[in-house]
């Protein structure tokens, strides 16, 4: 999940909220919605792999 901060960079979060916390996790920050959106492939791709 991407969101645009005030800052006007871009972060992305974990799909899951941590239980304990309530809260998603940070998965990197990025200058670029592009760059973001590169890096949550990347994610993916590490996640599914075996």
């Amino acid at each position: 999940m991407i969101r645009k901060l005030k800052s006007g960079e871009y972060r992305l979060y974990s799909m899951k909220k941590n239980p304990k916390t309530g809260k998603r996790r940070n998965l990197g920050t990025f200058k670029t919605r592009e760059a973001a959106e590169q890096h949550e492939r990347a994610v993916q791709f590490f996640k599914r792999r075996e």
